[in-house]
């Protein structure tokens, strides 16, 4: 199913693993996808592997695969999508590093053997008032040390590694393999978040912590999802919202148009998702522009379903409720300044273009 072979993945196969996600989202949202069974199940199927490339241990799926199987877990459950983009995230940085590292690493990736997340969050966020970066690589000798924080990893707690990223001396962006367990790490309490709790989101401290090993790209940064993974991850949210408008839609008849013309816009927007996909470099104003459809569709999708569940969804715990909280995610996750713009405009009825 995840493999190069094809552009597309098998619709069995990710309906298997839909609902199996599915059936966990209640103790993933509680407990995370590390402990609730999710992320093994992820492995068990296969999509893990897919991520990772054939020489390195996996199976090579093609972008177009990979994006459509993100959003399909994003439908059953938007917490285990999110630690999925973080996980592939860290594989695409070790994939960019020497042999033996992505020797020592990838395989054991791709089988859900060990886990890894990423904490580069803090290369965009400077400590300007002393002019600090967040997080410092120090050089002693042949060896580097950090020094700082990251102010935003998922699944800190739960994962084997972290991939981070700290800011030598002369300025230059470094990337390092950090165990969870080094001396010198603090890992935080997760955040109570407005949604997504579980994904166990915490800064991380470092005092004087020495990496597992520097990524010294020996090749370019293979085309991973390209930014397009946050668009697909909405799409996939709105289309859990849909299905609840599908459902009540049974007893009231109304709501089937409704229902009916997000599905139609969650499809267009799927389909541009795959072009985009299949391009090797795709264009940055079609993907923003992609991104500010779906932020505005899994937004008012989900107060739609909410709407149409009435007061029983407005209850702490009902899809609809949480579907709302989780919307919120897309206004300010890797959201670009000129699609956090188009959006607030959108909320004020102007034009962003004016």
């Amino acid at each position: 199913m995840f493999t190069h072979a094809s552009t597309r993945a098998d619709a069995d196969a990710l309906a298997a693993i839909r609902a199996d996600v599915a059936r966990l989202a209640t103790s993933t949202d509680r407990d995370g996808p590390w402990h609730s069974g999710a992320f093994a199940t992820l492995a068990e199927h296969g999509l893990l592997a897919g991520f990772i490339a054939t020489e390195d241990g996996g199976t090579g799926a093609t972008e177009p695969a990979l994006l459509e199987a993100l959003t399909a877990v994003a439908s059953a459950c938007l917490t285990t999508a999110l630690a999925l983009t973080q996980w592939a995230s860290a594989c695409r940085l070790i994939a960019t590093g020497s042999t033996d590292l992505r020797g020592s690493l990838l395989p054991r990736l791709a089988r859900g053997e060990i886990t890894a997340t990423v904490g580069i969050a803090q290369l965009t966020t400077s400590r300007r008032h002393v002019g600090i970066p967040a997080l410092r690589a120090l050089q002693r000798g042949t060896s580097w040390w950090l020094e700082g924080t990251c102010p935003w990893v998922t699944g800190a707690d739960s994962s084997d590694m972290i991939v981070s990223g700290a800011v030598s001396d002369d300025g230059t962006p470094r990337f390092f393999v950090i165990p969870t367990s080094a001396a010198g790490m603090t890992i935080g309490a997760p955040m109570s978040m407005l949604a997504l709790s579980g994904s166990r989101t915490s800064s991380v401290a470092f005092d004087g912590v020495e990496p597992l090993a520097e990524i010294v790209p020996s090749a370019p940064s293979p085309s991973r999802a390209g930014g397009l993974a946050t668009s697909a991850l909405a799409i996939g949210a709105s289309q859990a919202s849909i299905a609840m408008l599908d459902h009540e839609a049974a007893a009231r008849a109304a709501l089937g148009q409704v229902a009916t013309h997000f599905r139609h816009e969650a499809d267009d927007l799927a389909a541009r998702l795959g072009r985009l996909a299949a391009e090797e470099n795709p264009d940055p104003a079609a993907r923003d522009a992609l991104r500010t459809a779906a932020n505005s569709l899994v937004v008012r999708a989900a107060q739609a379903a909410l709407t149409a569940t009435k007061g029983a969804g407005f209850i702490a715990g009902h899809p609809a409720e949480r579907g709302v909280r989780e919307s919120m995610l897309f206004l300010v996750w890797s959201c670009p300044q000129q699609v956090a713009s188009a959006l607030i405009c959108e909320l004020a009825h102007l034009d962003a273009s004016a």
